[in-house]
């Protein structure tokens, strides 16, 4: 590989910076949406709701810092785990390069800008409610929901 070629072509991902590391995330908030397992296969199972920290506007976590802390169950997405979390959909950075792959042209640090990742319809931008919307007596299973990745 050439010095020219991007970061994510020349290192892997336990060589990258903190700040290669965090412009992988292409804020598509699909990590940041309730997920129900199923007791007994173990499959895992997308919800159209987002966690209370979730800015359904910029599809980040308003308390990115803090959010291990404030939702014990946010996931800390390593070098080491990024391939183990199959939940993870097929578009996303972390999961396609731990797998060999490419960023896909919608990225935005392929495109340029992060409009693209909504245009191609990866991000949950305008699908989500917040879970502090859901009243405690309505059935998460209501809001499974099946998201699509594109072709590329």
């Amino acid at each position: 590989m050439s010095a020219g070629e991007p970061f994510w072509r020349r290192k892997r991902l336990d060589e990258m910076t903190g700040d290669e590391w965090e412009s992988l995330c292409d804020g598509c908030g699909r990590c940041c949406v309730v997920k129900l397992a199923d007791a007994d296969t173990g499959e895992v199972h997308p919800t159209s709701v987002v966690c209370r920290l979730f800015d359904r506007d910029t599809c980040r976590c308003t308390r990115y810092a803090e959010r291990h802390r404030l939702v014990p169950d946010c996931v800390h997405l390593t070098a080491d785990t990024a391939a183990q979390f199959d939940w993870l959909p097929d578009s996303c950075a972390y999961r396609r390069l731990a797998n060999g792959r490419d960023l896909a042209w919608w990225h935005p640090l392929v495109s340029g800008t992060p409009q693209t990742v909504i245009d191609a319809g990866i991000s949950v931008y305008g699908n989500v409610v917040p879970e502090q919307w859901i009243h405690p007596d309505e059935s998460l299973e209501a809001h499974v929901v099946r998201w699509v990745d594109p072709d590329e």
